[in-house]
């Protein structure tokens, strides 16, 4: 009688044959780097990586629901090996480095790829320059639509300049400039008559002004905002509790003019967009335009039928403006309509409010 001897499958026989071998060969070993160098190599493979895919934009599935999908530019690489080292991306970096954010946690994989690319190149930026006693100056475009007494559609004008001076230490006011209004004292007691009883003359007081908090900055709390982006997300989510409404969408509002009108540390600023690619429903637009009209990718979050657009430049990832667009057709108008844009042009150390810095 002639025997016959099974084999395994060569499925099997491959992944023993790699179980030995695992058993043999120990680990490579990984040299540690310094944090300055572990930044420079994460930033620059990301510079490849976005660089890449915008050469090779890949047609991204319609989902059954009709939702249109536009060209997304897909990563090109996962990871990349430097000078021996074995470099993780921006999206698969461990907690505790900038560009940290989790893909798949939250915020869309393409969105977390954008808001990790904008936090490595906050950490490298130079920090402010504003000392004590001094004001943070920033310049931007801005223009709103408005609406008519017959309650038509929204009418965006023209952007016009928009320049605000945010006091250091928080101890005095600060300023708001626009064209054809006079300024505006921000955070200044405002003035008021109390009357103690019926018939008694009125008496001028003042209204205190409101702590520094998230939705009233002042350069030195958002300075000392927390740098770990669960933290810090969980502050902001608090102090605009009482806005009402999407507790996501309300947080994605107050870290984008927070990013817009005030000048954070690097850290800080890096922890901002960390936090934000923490927020669910925050996706990728390939390409959106700021009130200077410059073109870039941006990433954005839609609630109750209105998307905010953070817009950001395709070489730098530096932040340049924001747009606020109907997503539905609504009385202020069709879907599309742009009812706000912005654009940031300067942040700066001034020494009085109302004195522009020079350069």
């Amino acid at each position: 009688m002639t025997a016959f001897i099974s084999r395994p499958p060569q499925a099997d026989a491959d992944e023993l044959l790699r179980s030995e071998l695992a058993e043999l060969l120990p680990a490579p070993p990984v040299p540690e780097l310094t944090e300055e160098r572990d930044r420079h190599l994460r930033y620059a493979l990301l510079r490849t990586a976005l660089e890449g895919a915008e050469e090779r934009p890949v047609r991204v599935a319609r989902p059954r629901q009709g939702v249109r999908i536009g060209w997304i530019a897909a990563p090109v690489i996962a990871c990349a090996v430097v000078a021996g080292v074995v470099v993780a991306a921006p999206q698969e970096t461990p907690t505790g480095s900038p560009g940290r954010a989790a893909v798949g946690r939250s915020a869309s994989p393409d969105a977390v790829r954008v808001l990790s690319g904008a936090a490595l190149a906050a950490a490298a930026a130079p920090a402010p320059d504003a000392g004590a006693g001094g004001y943070v100056y920033v310049r931007s475009l801005v223009a709103y639509a408005g609406r008519g007494a017959d309650g038509g559609p929204g009418v965006l004008p023209p952007a016009h300049r928009r320049e605000v001076w945010l006091p250091v230490d928080g101890g005095r006011p600060g300023m708001l400039r626009e064209p054809g209004v006079a300024d505006t004292w921000l955070g200044a007691e405002l003035p008021v008559y109390e009357i103690d009883h019926r018939g008694a003359a009125p008496r001028k007081t003042t209204v205190a002004t409101a702590p520094p908090s998230v939705t009233n900055p002042t350069h030195a709390y958002v300075a000392a905002l927390p740098t770990d982006p669960d933290v810090l997300l969980r502050l902001v989510k608090d102090g605009t509790r009482a806005g009402g409404g999407d507790a996501d969408q309300r947080a994605f509002t107050a870290i984008g003019t927070l990013l817009a009108e005030t000048w954070a540390p690097p850290k800080v600023t890096a922890a901002l967009y960390e936090a934000a690619a923490r927020i669910p429903g925050v996706t990728v637009l390939p390409s959106a335009t700021d009130a200077a009209g410059r073109e870039g990718v941006a990433v954005a979050r839609t609630a109750h039928g209105e998307q905010t657009q953070w817009i950001f430049d395709r070489t730098t990832s530096a932040f340049l403006g924001e747009r606020t667009v109907l997503t539905e057709s609504t009385s202020a108008g069709r879907a599309g309509t742009v009812l706000g844009v912005s654009a940031v042009l300067v942040k700066a150390a001034a020494p009085a409010p109302g004195e522009v810095p020079e350069g």
